[in-house]
């Protein structure tokens, strides 16, 4: 026994630091589910495996390098996507330890475990795995920016922690993270645990789930209706959200500018969330909330008529799109028409500052409070009388797309507004609380009658014959709609003008009857590319998604676009192949191997995920990879391949794959390069 001081230090403590070991006992981070229960984001521990060549860290008693590398190869080769000959040249290089490549990355705890065993079988020694705590996004591309992104924190492996940057991983990063344990016991001066001894341990507290209102199934629609409109137009920025017209819950969202959460490529375009952080002039969707008040303050004449085209205020002068107007015409027809005098009329009606307590109250110039970080707030200077009147018409005052969404939400529910959120629920797995997210809503200076009454007279812009949304109406169902060409102002203060410099928009809201969906969509400075106008760009985000959305909410067509069953896929990861290909769970469905191995090493999507027959499935086996019939592949799936495989690939054109530089079943390994050329037609 140690006892007394040297040097006024205690040498029994020291004895007892010496020996005691303290550990982190790490929490898992909460998973982020869909409205369904779908993993979102959740937590995947992967492994690199490492080999030990050099002999200077072993003992006679405890070797920790190869020793018999054909052996170790011959093993390796079962488990992995690599010949046994590039292994074996591996496992005798002239180095003091090697990485695999791709081959030996993220690798699966199945897929560890089952090397481990066989190894301990044969007692070889010299392979090692590092394990990494990393979040995975198994769907790719979906509401990126606004599921977020959470990263480990630190390089050293001991402390690794994930860490929320972006999103609702951010908002709620508290929630998810939940709190760390600690264990602490002694080893001996070899390094060995002392047997029988006391040892103190606090369990870990795992974060808390969180259960969002996204669809998955109108969210991946929407995605792939996006990405294709935005290859084509490239615009500046692009936001498109659905919303619940009663509750206020985000069905889909997304953006462009975005990225893959799953291979992280575009992240370095922007880490702005245009849903909450991007604010421009709404324009002429803003007409519908100008309407509802001037309804409501009784000025909205629908029968009588005015001089359009021009009118001087302020010191200037309001044009229509037309400047020389179409005559005169009815407030009605100018609502049709989207005439901004008619609009200016209606504020100077009701008077300025009665406008004002308007605005205010539909909540512009302060934050939603939706649960997401850095939201704007947005600007109403409201200052002379010219920008005063420009509001009517939506220039002159600043917005975000989740602003705009809850205002008009004042229409679709009975003048009331509903608080746009993402949050259904948090539910804690160890205890089974759960907190339920209820809808809140605020009231509005506009009644129920003024709000229906606006969305009746919406109606005008789509079907009657000069309605600036003819092009929006939807097959099937009734709806209310508002276009919107607004304004974008430049670096020098002043607005852009010519060529597609605006922000073109359009909100749709239906069945009118009984509005279950809002749908707005803004396209910012879009390369028209033979389209005639903006608002032809919109139309083919706008029409799909909405008519694909009312066909799944309304009662009477239940199941019309959403007749694809879904299932959850198995985990095949150290199945043999052939059992795998024979399973009839797999009949029907797109499976495509890569390898000639009688193991399956990977697979994608991982066990678990939520597919319908459509979705690829991507199995990998052990022993060499070879290069599978890519034709048909959509470019995630072949970026997909890229990620499981390391090989390096280059696209030529856009849409599906119709050809690849390397044949079918070619060997390929870690950097390959291969080019597919891609065609509009699948």
């Amino acid at each position: 026994m140690v006892k007394g001081e040297v040097n006024g230090e205690n040498l029994d403590s020291n004895v007892h630091s010496l020996y005691t070991r303290n550990n982190i006992l790490k929490a898992n981070r909460g998973t982020i589910y869909d409205a369904f229960g779908n993993p979102i984001a959740m937590d995947s521990n992967t492994y690199k495996m490492i080999a030990v060549l050099t002999d200077e860290w072993s003992t006679s008693e405890r070797p920790i390098h190869v020793q018999k590398p054909e052996k170790v190869a011959k093993i390796l080769t079962r488990h992995l996507p690599m010949s046994e000959e590039a292994l074996l040249e591996k496992l005798t290089k002239d180095n003091s330890q090697v990485e695999f490549g791709t081959a030996g990355k993220n690798l699966t705890f199945e897929t560890v475990n089952a090397i481990k065993e066989e190894l301990e079988k044969e007692n070889l020694t010299g392979i090692t795995f590092e394990e990494k705590k990393s979040r995975l996004y198994p769907n790719g591309v979906f509401a990126s920016h606004t599921i977020g992104l959470a990263q480990n924190d630190t390089e050293n492996q001991k402390e690794q922690t994930l860490e929320g940057v972006l999103g609702l991983e951010k908002e709620f990063d508290d929630i998810l993270s939940g709190e760390d344990g600690w264990i602490e016991y002694q080893r001996d001066r070899f390094g060995y645990v002392i047997p029988n001894q006391e040892i103190k341990e606090v369990q870990p507290a795992d974060g808390k789930d969180i259960h969002l209102t996204l669809d998955r199934r109108l969210q991946i629609f929407l995605e792939s209706i996006v990405e294709e409109v935005n290859k084509e137009h490239e615009p500046e920025v692009l936001t498109a959200t659905l919303m619940n017209a009663k509750s206020g819950a985000i069905i889909a969202t997304t953006q462009r500018p975005t990225f893959n959460g799953t291979t992280k490529e575009g992240i370095d375009q922007t880490w702005q969330n245009y849903l909450t952080e991007y604010t421009f002039d709404p324009g002429s969707t803003f007409k519908v909330m100008t309407l509802a008040s001037a309804i409501e303050e009784g000025t909205f004449k629908p029968n009588d008529y005015y001089q359009s085209g021009k009118i001087q205020v302020g010191g200037g002068t309001v044009h229509d799109v037309k400047p020389e107007g179409w005559g005169q015409i009815s407030y009605l027809e100018g609502v049709a028409r989207s005439s901004n005098v008619a609009f200016v009329h209606q504020v100077q009606k009701m008077g300025l500052d009665t406008w004002k307590k308007h605005l205010d109250s539909y909540g512009f110039g302060k934050k939603t409070g939706i649960s997401l970080p850095n939201e704007y707030a947005g600007a109403n200077p409201f200052g002379g009388v010219l920008q005063k009147v420009n509001t009517s018409f939506g220039q002159g005052i600043s917005v975000t797309p989740v602003q705009m969404l809850q205002a008009f939400s004042a229409v679709t529910n009975k003048g009331k507004m509903v608080g746009p959120h993402l949050v259904k629920k948090i539910s804690d797995n160890q205890t089974h609380e759960e907190e339920i997210f209820e809808p809140v809503e605020t009231a509005t200076l506009i009644s129920e009658e003024s709000a229906d009454q606006t969305l009746e007279y919406l109606t005008e812009t789509v079907y009657s014959d000069v309605g600036t949304a003819r092009g929006y109406a939807i097959e099937g169902f009734k709806i209310a709609a508002k276009t919107g060409t607004a304004q974008i102002v430049g670096d020098n203060g002043s607005y852009l003008k010519g060529g597609s410099n605006y922000v073109y928009s359009i909100v749709g809201m239906g069945p009118v009857e009984d509005p279950e969906l809002i749908f707005y969509v803004t396209v910012q400075k879009p390369e028209l590319n033979g389209v005639g106008h903006g608002s032809h760009v919109v139309q083919k985000i706008f029409n799909p998604v909405m008519k694909r959305a009312l066909e799944y909410y309304s009662l009477e067509n239940t199941g019309t676009a959403f007749d694809l069953e879904y299932e959850n896929i198995d985990n095949m990861i150290q199945k043999n192949t052939q059992t795998v290909l024979d399973d009839q769970n797999l009949e029907e469905k797109n499976v495509s191997i890569i390898g000639t191995g009688n193991t399956i090493v990977q697979q994608y999507p991982i066990p678990g995920s939520e597919i319908n027959k459509s979705d690829r499935i991507i199995l990998m086996t052990n022993g060499a990879m070879t290069l599978p019939d890519l034709t048909g592949w959509s470019r995630s799936d072949v970026l997909k391949l890229s990620e499981m495989t390391g090989i390096k690939v280059s696209f030529e054109g856009e849409g599906f794959v119709d050809s690849q530089n390397l044949p079918v079943n070619s060997f390929i390994e870690s950097e390959t390069e291969i080019t597919v050329s891609l065609s509009a037609n699948e």
